[in-house]
C-alpha cells in the first residue's frame, strides 16, 4: 500500500498521509456498511412485524451515521482538540448563513428526545393533520389526512414538515397517553317528535357501533392514560339533549379508534336513518319558512305543524 501511496503522491501532488486516511475512511465505511447490514439481517430474520423492521433500519442508519462522524472526524481533524476549534471559528458564520437547517437539526434532536409523535402516530402542526411516516435529520413527512377529503382519510399526498416548525406552531397527537378519540354525532329532531324514543334508538344505535372493550381493556387504557394525567371516569357512550331554535338536538357522545372515525360514523348514521324513517312519530328538523294568510281585517292564523 506505501508504493501505491508514494506513486500516487509523485503523479497527483498530494501527500501519502492523505492518501492513507482516504483509505482508512473507505474501509470504515464500508465495515460499517457491512456491519449494519448483517445486524439488519439478522433482526429481520426474527422480527417480521414490518413497522417494528422499519423502526430498526432507522436506528441502525442513525446509529452507523454517528459513528461514522466520529471517526472520520478523528482521522481528518487530527483529534477532537482541532474539531473544537474548527467549529468555534466556523459557528457565528453558520449560525446566520444556516438557520433554518440548523433549527431543524435541533428540532430532530428535539424529537428524539422528548418524543412529541413517533412514526405511526396521528398528528396535526399548523394547518396539517397526518400520520407521520418517516423522521429524518430536516424534516418529517406525513401521509395526509382531511385537505380535499372529508373526514379523516387519506388525500394521498406525502407533506414534508420541516423538523423548526415544532418550535414555531402547535402540535396534537391523537395517539399520545391514549389510543382513542371521542367522536361526536348531533342529531336534530322536531319539537313534536318523540324525543324520548329517538334517544333511546340513538343510544342503541351509539352503543353498537363504539368501541368494545372488555373491562381488562378498560383498565388498561384508563392506567395508561393516568401516566399522562388524562383521566377518565367513564368510557361508556352519553347522550346529551339540548334545545335549538329548529328542534331537540340530541348529540351521541362514544370512544372511537383514530383509523375508525369516519367508519363508525357511516354506520350510526344509516342505522338512524333506517330506524327514524320507520317512526312515523320522529321527524328530522331542518330550517324552513312558512307564510300564514289571514282574512281580511284579521290577523294572520297562528302556525301549525312541526316546523
Amino acid at each position: 500500500m506505501r508504493r501505491i501511496t508514494f506513486w500516487l503522491e509523485r503523479k497527483t501532488g498530494l501527500t501519502a498521509e492523505f492518501y492513507h486516511d482516504l483509505i482508512y475512511t473507505a474501509a470504515l465505511i464500508l465495515a460499517l456498511w457491512l456491519l449494519s447490514r448483517m445486524l439488519l439481517w439478522a433482526i429481520f430474520r426474527r422480527e417480521k412485524d414490518l413497522r417494528k423492521q422499519y423502526q430498526w433500519r432507522r436506528f441502525t442508519n442513525y446509529v452507523a451515521t454517528g459513528l461514522s462522524i466520529l471517526v472520520l472526524s478523528n482521522i481528518w481533524f487530527n483529534g477532537f482538540e482541532s474539531i473544537a476549534t474548527f467549529l468555534g471559528l466556523l459557528s457565528a458564520g453558520l449560525v446566520l448563513a444556516l438557520r433554518e437547517p440548523l433549527l431543524s437539526m435541533t428540532g430532530w434532536l428535539y424529537i428524539l428526545w422528548k418524543r412529541p409523535f413517533r412514526i405511526g402516530d396521528r398528528i396535526q402542526v399548523g394547518e396539517t393533520i397526518g400520520d407521520v411516516i418517516d423522521i429524518s435529520l430536516f424534516q418529517f413527512s406525513l401521509n395526509e389526512i382531511r385537505g380535499w377529503v372529508d373526514a379523516d382519510q387519506a388525500t394521498g399526498r406525502v407533506v414534508n414538515v420541516p423538523n423548526a416548525r415544532v418550535f414555531t406552531v402547535p402540535q396534537a397527537n391523537y395517539n399520545y397517553g391514549f389510543p382513542f378519540v371521542w367522536q361526536e354525532i348531533p342529531v336534530n329532531i322536531t319539537f313534536e317528535s318523540n324525543w324520548k324514543k329517538a334517544k333511546e334508538i340513538l343510544e342503541q344505535v351509539t352503543r353498537q357501533h363504539a368501541e368494545q372493550l372488555s373491562e381488562a381493556a378498560v383498565l388498561q387504557v384508563k392506567r395508561q392514560s393516568q401516566r399522562h394525567l388524562i383521566f377518565y371516569e367513564d368510557l361508556e357512550p352519553k347522550l346529551y339533549t339540548t334545545v335549538r331554535e329548529n328542534g331537540i338536538e340530541i348529540t351521541a357522545r362514544y370512544l372511537c379508534g383514530i383509523m375508525r372515525r369516519r367508519q363508525s360514523t357511516h354506520l350510526i348514521w344509516e342505522d338512524v336513518l333506517t330506524h327514524f324513517l320507520a317512526a312515523p312519530d320522529i321527524h328530522f328538523a331542518y330550517p324552513t319558512t312558512r307564510f300564514y294568510q289571514g282574512a281580511a281585517g284579521q290577523g294572520s292564523e297562528p302556525p301549525t305543524g312541526p316546523l
